[in-house]
């Protein structure tokens, strides 16, 4: 898969051979980072991940875990986990047109993602606006800890585009996490222009179904607030 000048992972040129900086002392820093983290796995390894797990549904290995009859869901996001373990979760994602996942973190997991087919918009919190960027397909994204974003399934083109989504025409995205999601935090921006935090809930789904009453499982359908962020977003 491509990655488009979003984020690259890291392996493609190990750090030892970067200009302006010994083996030695950039071996230092790494452990030094590696052990302020809560996983041994950095971003790279999450990009990486996702970008195998991306590989692997479209070669067909994950066929067997797609909604039912290959239709996907067009009303709700739809979800199924791809891998699961101490240091790491792997999430298929299916999105659908205007249901955002809130402004939320991912509490103390780090994650990456990368976008198999149709385009995702993120709003992403950069301690004084919101910025938007459009991640497409092959692009990739990864997020530290810390990291404040909503996302959304990208507006169809105006050329060309379809009213509804067909059954072969999916916005899909393999996510990481590590370690696995525990809680993840949601966030509104105030009239001041500052973030504010409006509740806190424990999970191991991304993006998992806000009201309390409708509990999901793995593979069911994630619903989310239909409605976008409350401050305007400017374009990265």
């Amino acid at each position: 898969m491509r990655s488009a000048g979003i984020t690259r992972p890291a392996r493609v040129v190990p750090s030892h051979f970067s200009a302006g900086g010994s083996r030695l002392s950039t071996d230092v820093t790494d452990r030094a980072v590696a052990s302020a983290l809560p996983t041994r796995l950095r971003p790279a390894d999450l990009l990486r991940l996702t970008d195998e797990g991306a590989e692997d549904v479209l070669a067909g290995r994950y066929d067997h875990l797609f909604p039912a009859g290959g239709v996907w869901p067009t009303e709700n996001r739809w979800a199924t986990r791809l891998l699961a373990d101490d240091e790491v979760d792997v999430w298929l994602i299916s999105w659908v047109p205007d249901r955002y996942t809130e402004l939320h973190d991912h509490a103390g997991s780090l994650g990456a993602l990368t976008v198999l087919s149709g385009a995702l918009s993120e709003f992403r919190w950069n301690g004084r606006e919101l910025r938007e960027r459009t991640l497409s397909a092959g692009d990739q994204a990864s997020f530290p800890l810390g990291w404040v974003h909503d996302v959304v399934r990208a507006p169809e083109p105006v050329v060309g585009a379809k009213d509804e989504l067909g059954p072969m025409d999916p916005t899909l995205s393999v996510h990481a996490y590590s370690p696995p999601l525990t809680a993840m935090s949601y966030y509104e921006v105030t009239g001041h222009g500052t973030l504010r935090r409006t509740r806190t809930v424990l999970t191991d789904e991304p993006e998992p179904e806000p009201k309390p009453d409708t509990g999901t499982a793995t593979g069911d359908l994630l619903s989310s607030n239909p409605g976008p962020a409350t401050h305007t977003p400017k374009a990265m």
